[in-house]
């Protein structure tokens, strides 16, 4: 009997022994099995599903990770559906509690690493944004130009220009954005046209959504509608509503001061009108396909009578990507002064002018 009992503590001994040596061996074996190397020629990203996508982070804000893919072009992912994120280039990881860490990203187990000279870990739920490339100051520059030009020759001797000139540095926390639309034409050697217009606005971020306009100035000259020059000085607020890759939109508004000259005046009227102004406006940016982009700009200055009682400038329209860096620009505008100052010869100038805008133009 205590042969038998003892056989079968035995056999209970080797059995447990070798299930322990085996679960040591596994245990041994994942302890010891290193991570996957990270990338050094593209991004990689896996998704929950366990689907791994080979490419280019474009970028990412507001839950959507924008990402170029070798196969499948361009992809919008929900970042809640992105498991693992191993990054070849460097990239700008922007927190909620607006730190910024700079290097290449590790995402995992729910963890975000910015492998780098002062990288940090934080929760994936805490990331706002993050931007290719390191923080180079020719990375926080973009924009545009583009010119059209109309010739007419034979009865009628006509040449029509037009350019506008965009320029925007983005920070985490300041946006510079300077300005520049022109219009001039000349028929049988007299001008019939010449309307031109400047701004340049500094932004602070005081949050995500909320900054200061610290610097908002304008610059704006049309001789027929009876302003050799004027200038708008002021400053104020605004909200972010969007602000995606593909889609900003913006509201602002501030007080100013500015100061108009006149063309020509009655020999009775001064030749000059200072007033307080308020300024609303909006800007809406969209980018409806990879080659195609819809702008629209609105700025309304509410003045006193002998400035105009109101001005605004409706601006809209299209940019068709050609080739490359090469862009068609479709756009139309709409100037508009509720009371015109009267002429030296005593003819108001109409309180609306509409242009409609063909250029071709360079963007970065």
């Amino acid at each position: 009997m205590r042969d038998g009992l003892g056989f079968v503590v035995r056999r209970l001994g080797v059995v447990v022994l070798t299930v322990g040596m085996a679960a040591g061996a596994a245990a041994g074996e994942e302890s010891w099995r290193p991570r996957p190397p990270m990338p050094d020629d593209a991004d990689w990203v896996q998704l929950t599903s366990g689907e791994w996508l080979r490419g280019e982070i474009v970028a990412m804000y507001q839950e959507s990770l924008e990402f170029d893919s070798d196969k499948l072009d361009d992809l919008t992912l929900d970042w809640e559906d992105v498991r693992e994120i191993r990054t070849a280039q460097v990239v700008q990881v922007r927190l909620e509690d607006r730190r910024v860490a700079t290097g290449r990203l590790l995402v995992e187990d729910g963890t975000v690493r910015v492998l780098g000279p002062a990288g940090f870990e934080a929760p994936a739920s805490a990331v706002l944004s993050i931007t290719p490339g390191e923080p180079k100051e020719i990375n926080y520059w973009s924009g545009g130009a583009s010119v059209g030009v109309n010739l007419r020759s034979g009865n009628t001797e006509q040449t029509e220009t037009n350019g506008s000139v965009r320029i925007l540095r983005r920070t985490p926390k300041t946006r510079l954005a300077l300005d520049y639309l022109g219009n001039f034409s000349r028929t049988d050697g007299t001008t019939t046209s010449d309307n031109q217009q400047a701004a340049a606005t500094w932004d602070l971020f005081l949050s995500n959504r909320v900054y200061l306009r610290v610097l908002d100035a304008e610059y704006y000259r049309d001789p027929f509608q009876n302003i050799s020059r004027r200038w708008t000085l002021g400053a104020g607020a605004g909200y972010q509503l969007v602000d995606t890759p593909k889609i900003g939109w913006r509201v602002d508004a501030g007080l100013a001061y500015q100061q108009t000259r006149f063309h020509t005046v009655p020999d009775d009227a001064p030749p000059t009108a200072e007033t307080p102004a308020v300024r609303l406006g909006t800007r809406y940016d969209h980018e409806l396909s990879g080659w195609l982009d819809l702008y629209v700009d609105y700025r309304l200055f509410l003045v006193d009578r002998e400035s105009g009682t109101y001005t605004h400038r409706f601006h809209t329209g299209l940019e068709i990507e050609l080739l490359g860096d090469l862009d068609l620009t479709l756009g139309w505008v709409w100037d508009r002064i509720q009371d015109p100052q009267p002429a030296s010869d005593g003819t108001v100038p109409e309180k609306d002018d509409f242009r409609t805008i063909f250029s071709v133009g360079y963007s970065f």
